[in-house]
C-alpha cells in the first residue's frame, strides 16, 4: 500500500497530451513558454532560498489532456539546461516521486505554483535477490522482464536489455514502461495514478502482453502472404508447364485435343476475324494465360474476348435492290409522305447503281448520306427506318438517345472501369448479327451534354462517311468498320440538332398529314390494328369516313396520328365493353353522330364553327398567328389591350414567356404604328400616354421565332383602330421598321395547322411563295392564301371593316 507524507510546493511544468513516470530522463524544450517559465520558476525558487545552495530545481511534471489537468504528477528534478540536438534551448528533468496535487499556492516567476504531497510507495522488494521477493510478485517479475527481453530483441534494442534485466524494484520496473512506444496515452495515465506498485505491473504486462499478440498476428499475416506469392508463383510455372505439354501433344496428334468452351486461344483461332482484330485477340488471350485465376484483370479479360468473338465481324446480309418492289412497300406501310418516299427511292436505287458496277465504297459510305427524318411526333419517322431496312431486306436496329449525356454512350467506357461495356454502336452491331444493318438513330435532338462529355461530338465519327470506316470504340480499342451500315437518323426539333452534326447528315422534312391522309392511314392502318388489339373481327365493328373524319378534325388536333390511334381504340374498347354487357350487337358501324355518344364531344372545335360573340377576335386587339412547336404547326393568338391614362402609364407590357426574338418583334411592331400612325389612321398619339399590354395566352409554354411580326402588327392596329381581325384569317410573317414582310420559315406546317384550324384564308410573305409547291394540292384548294409584301396589305386583308365591329359589339 502507498502511504502520503512530504508536503512541497512546486512550479508545474504541463505536459500536453504526454506522460512522464517515475524515473525516466526526458529533454523538454525550453522554447515553450510554460515550460521555460515552470524551470525559471524553480531555479528561482532555489535562488531565493539561499544564493549558495547547489541542489537542484525541481518541477511538478503533471500531464494535460485536452486542457485538463491529471490530479496526480511526478516530481522532477532539473539536471541540466542547455541546447537540444537540433540547437533549440532545452533542459534535461529526471522524474522521480509521484506527487498528489492539491491546492494553487503563489511562488516567483510567472510558472503556476500548487501545493502537493510526495505518495510514498510500499514497494515489496526486500532484497536484490529475485528468490527472497514473495512468490506471485517474484514470478509477476519474472514473466514481465521475460516478456520485455522479447520484444526489445524484436526491435534490434540489446543494449536496453540488460538494463531492464538489472532492475530489481517492482515499482521502478513498472515505471520503466513508460518508455514504451506502444502504450497509449489513456495507459500511461493509468499507470502514473496507479500507486500500488503491483497493480501497476500487472497493468504493464497486460498492455506488453497484447501488444505482442498483436505483432505476432501481424507477423502472421505476412507469413501468409509471402506464401500466398511464392503458391502464385509455383501455380504460373506450373500453368506454363502444363500450356507446353499440350501443345506437344496438339503437334503430335495434329489437331486439338480436350478443346473446352474456355480455350480462348482456340476460339480466337478458330473465329473468322479481321487481321488486326485477331492480332489484338491473341495479345489479351497471353495475357489471360500469364495472369491467374484469382487476378481481376482475368476477368476483364475473359468479357472482352467474349465481346470480339461474338460480334458480327465478317457477317454481311444481301441486299435486295428491287427498287419497284421498295416503292410498293412503302406506299403499302405509309399514306402520303410521297417526297419523302421519293427520297428514300431515290437513296435505293443510288446504291443499286453503285452495287451493280462494283463500285462499293468510295470514301466511305456505299452512295448517298444520312438522311435525318424530322418532323413532329406522330407522323412516323420510327416506322419508315422499319421501312427501309424492310424494302433492302437488312436487318433493322433501333438506338435510342434521347436523354444520353455521357459520351461513353456512343464510344464506349475504358475496360479499366468496373463494369465497362462497349458503346451503343457496337452494341447494335452485336445485336444486329451483321455488319451493314438498317441503325435508326432515334430522338437525335434530344442529346445532352455535361461534364461527362458530348455524345453528341462522338456521334460525329459514326456519321462522317470519311471517318466511319475505322470507328474505334473505347471498350474494344480496335477499328470497327461502319462504311456499310445505313445510318437513319430521327429529330422533333431541328434546332435542337448541333450544327456539326446536322452537317453530316441530309434533312428530310415531315411536316405532317393532312386530313384526307389521316383517313386513309386510320382506315388502312390503324382501325386494323386496333381491331386485333381490342380482340375484334375485321367484319364486327367498322368506321364510317365521316366518323374518322369528324375524329381527325375535331377530336384530335395533330401533325401526326398518335392521338388518333388512341381515339380508334378508345371506340373499340367502347363498344367491346358494351356488347360484353349485352348493350349492343354486332357488327356494328361507327357513325359520326355516334361518337358523341361513345367518347363523348369533341375537344377541337374551328373557331369558324363557334358563336361569332364567343370567337377569340370578337373583340378588336386579337390575331391569329402560326407557328412552328416541337409537336408541328399550330395556331398562335396574339391578344392586345390599351390601358386609361389614369390607370396605367406608356409603355409596353409583353408576357406569355417570350423569346428574345419575339420581344425584339412587338417593338418593331408598335414602332412601325408610332412612326405611320398618320398614314394608316390610326390615333397613335393616345400612346403617349397610355401602355401597351400583348399577351400570348399558354403562357406555360416557351415562345420564340421570326414569324409573329406581322399578326403582333396586326392585333395592335386592330386595338388602336377599334376594327375587328377577321375570323377566318390566320398570317405569319415578320416585319421590319419600314413595313416590309420578311420570309419565315415552316410554310407547310403552318399551312396544315391553320387548315386543321378551319381558318380559309392565310396571309404568307411574298417570297415563301416557292414553298408553296411543297404544300399538298387538297389544302391549297381548301385555303386562300394572299402573298404580300407589305404590312399595310395585310391590314387591308386582315382587318374587318369597321361597321361590322360596331355590329359585333351591338
Amino acid at each position: 500500500m502507498a502511504s502520503t507524507s512530504t508536503p512541497l510546493t512546486l512550479p508545474v511544468l504541463p505536459l500536453d497530451d504526454e506522460v512522464v513516470l517515475p524515473g525516466m530522463v526526458v529533454p523538454l524544450d525550453l522554447s515553450d513558454t510554460e515550460v521555460r517559465a515552470a524551470v525559471e520558476a524553480a531555479q528561482a525558487a532555489v535562488r531565493s532560498a539561499s544564493p549558495t545552495d547547489t541542489s537542484k530545481p525541481q518541477v511538478l511534471l503533471v500531464p494535460r489532456i485536452d486542457g485538463t489537468y491529471a490530479g496526480i504528477g511526478v516530481l522532477g528534478t532539473v539536471e541540466q539546461v542547455g541546447r537540444l540536438s537540433d540547437g533549440d534551448p532545452g533542459a534535461l528533468i529526471r522524474a522521480r516521486d509521484r506527487v498528489r496535487i492539491g491546492a494553487g499556492t503563489t511562488g516567483p516567476g510567472a510558472a503556476l505554483w500548487v501545493e502537493g504531497v510526495r505518495i510514498d510507495e510500499a514497494d515489496p522488494t526486500v532484497s536484490e535477490s529475485h528468490a527472497e521477493l514473495p512468490g506471485a510478485v517474484a514470478e509477476l517479475v519474472k514473466e514481465y522482464k521475460a516478456l520485455a527481453t522479447t520484444w526489445l530483441k524484436k526491435r534490434g534494442a540489446w543494449q536496453v536489455v540488460d538494463r531492464v534485466q538489472q532492475i530489481e524494484g517492482v515499482s521502478a520496473l513498472a515505471d520503466n514502461s513508460g518508455y514504451s512506444p506502444f502504450l497509449t496515452t489513456a495507459q500511461k495515465i493509468e499507470l502514473l495514478e496507479t500507486t500500488d506498485p503491483v497493480a501497476r505491473l500487472r497493468l504493464a504486462l497486460a498492455a506488453l502482453s497484447e501488444h505482442l499478440a498483436e505483432q505476432d498476428v501481424a507477423e502472421t499475416i505476412a507469413k501468409d502472404v509471402q506464401e500466398g506469392v511464392d503458391k502464385q508463383q509455383r501455380e504460373f510455372l506450373l500453368r506454363k508447364q502444363l500450356d507446353a505439354v499440350r501443345k506437344e501433344l496438339r503437334d503430335l496428334n495434329g489437331e486439338a485435343e480436350g478443346e473446352e468452351s474456355d480455350d480462348y486461344r482456340a476460339r480466337v483461332e478458330a473465329a473468322d476475324l479481321p487481321e488486326k482484330v485477331r492480332e489484338a485477340a491473341l495479345k489479351e488471350v497471353e495475357k489471360l494465360e500469364r495472369s491467374s485465376d484469382q487476378s481481376p484483370e482475368g476477368s476483364w479479360i475473359r468479357t472482352w474476348l467474349d465481346t470480339v468473338l461474338e460480334l458480327p465481324w465478317n457477317e454481311h446480309t444481301e441486299d435486295q435492290y428491287d427498287i419497284k418492289g421498295a416503292r410498293e412497300i412503302l406506299d403499302a406501310e405509309h399514306a402520303g409522305l410521297d417526297d419523302v418516299k421519293e427520297r428514300i427511292t431515290e437513296y435505293l436505287a443510288v446504291r443499286k447503281r453503285r452495287a451493280d458496277r462494283g463500285l462499293g465504297v468510295v470514301g466511305g459510305r456505299r452512295g448517298g448520306a444520312v438522311l435525318a427524318l424530322v418532323g413532329p411526333p406522330g407522323v412516323g419517322k420510327t416506322s419508315l427506318g422499319e421501312s427501309v431496312a424492310h424494302a433492302m431486306g437488312r436487318k433493322f436496329v433501333r438506338v435510342a438517345l434521347g436523354g444520353v449525356r455521357d459520351e461513353a454512350e456512343i464510344r464506349g467506357h475504358r475496360r479499366t472501369y468496373v463494369g465497362a461495356l462497349p458503346g451503343r454502336i457496337v452494341r447494335a452491331i452485336k445485336e444486329a448479327g451483321s455488319m451493314n444493318p438498317v441503325v435508326l438513330l432515334d430522338e437525335i435532338d434530344k442529346v445532352g451534354s455535361d461534364f461527362r462529355g458530348d455524345p453528341a461530338a462522338a456521334l460525329l465519327e459514326v456519321l462522317d462517311p470519311a471517318q466511319n470506316h475505322t470507328f474505334r470504340d473505347h471498350y474494344l480499342e480496335v477499328e470497327l468498320d461502319l462504311s456499310d451500315v445505313v445510318f437513319l437518323a430521327t429529330a422533333n426539333v431541328l434546332e435542337s440538332i448541333p450544327e456539326a452534326l446536322l452537317d453530316r447528315m441530309e434533312l428530310v422534312r415531315l411536316d405532317g398529314y393532312t386530313e384526307d391522309e389521316k383517313v386513309v392511314i386510320a382506315r388502312d392502318h390503324l382501325l386494323p390494328r386496333q381491331l386485333d388489339r381490342a380482340g375484334l373481327e375485321p367484319g364486327e365493328v367498322s368506321l364510317d369516313e365521316s366518323a374518322l373524319r369528324k375524329l381527325a378534325g375535331e377530336y384530335t388536333r395533330e401533325a401526326g396520328v398518335r392521338n388518333l390511334e388512341r381515339a380508334v381504340s378508345r371506340l373499340l374498347r367502347k363498344v367491346a365493353a358494351q356488347h360484353e354487357l349485352g348493350e349492343r350487337e354486332l357488327p356494328f358501324a361507327i357513325q359520326d353522330g355516334d361518337l358523341r355518344d361513345l367518347i363523348g364531344r369533341p375537344h377541337h372545335v374551328p373557331e369558324s364553327a363557334q358563336d361569332p360573340a364567343e370567337r377569340r377576335t370578337a373583340v378588336p386587339g386579337v390575331a391569329t398567328g402560326l407557328a412552328v412547336t416541337g409537336a408541328g404547326g399550330d395556331v398562335l393568338f396574339v391578344e392586345a389591350s390599351l390601358a386609361d391614362a389614369e390607370t396605367g402609364g406608356a409603355g409596353l407590357t409583353l408576357t406569355g414567356q417570350l423569346g428574345d426574338v419575339m420581344k425584339e418583334s412587338a417593338q418593331i411592331a408598335l414602332s412601325f404604328l408610332r412612326s405611320h400612325g398618320a398614314e394608316l389612321e390610326l390615333p397613335v398619339r393616345d400612346l403617349k400616354e397610355r401602355g401597351i399590354h400583348i399577351h400570348f395566352p399558354a403562357g406555360a409554354v416557351p415562345k420564340d421565332g421570326p414569324s409573329a411580326g406581322i399578326t403582333l402588327t396586326t392585333a395592335l392596329a386592330s386595338l388602336l383602330s377599334g376594327r375587328l381581325v377577321r375570323t377566318d384569317v390566320a398570317m405569319t410573317g415578320e416585319v421590319s421598321l419600314t413595313g416590309r414582310v420578311l420570309p419565315i420559315g415552316g410554310l407547310k406546317q403552318k399551312l396544315l395547322a391553320a387548315h386543321r384550324a378551319g381558318t380559309t384564308t392565310v396571309i404568307i410573305p411574298k417570297r415563301n411563295e416557292p414553298d408553296l409547291d411543297d404544300v399538298p394540292a387538297e389544302i391549297l384548294e381548301k385555303l386562300e392564301v394572299h402573298p404580300v409584301t407589305d404590312v399595310r396589305q395585310v391590314l387591308e386583308i386582315a382587318l374587318a371593316p369597321a361597321r361590322v365591329a360596331a355590329q359585333v359589339a351591338a
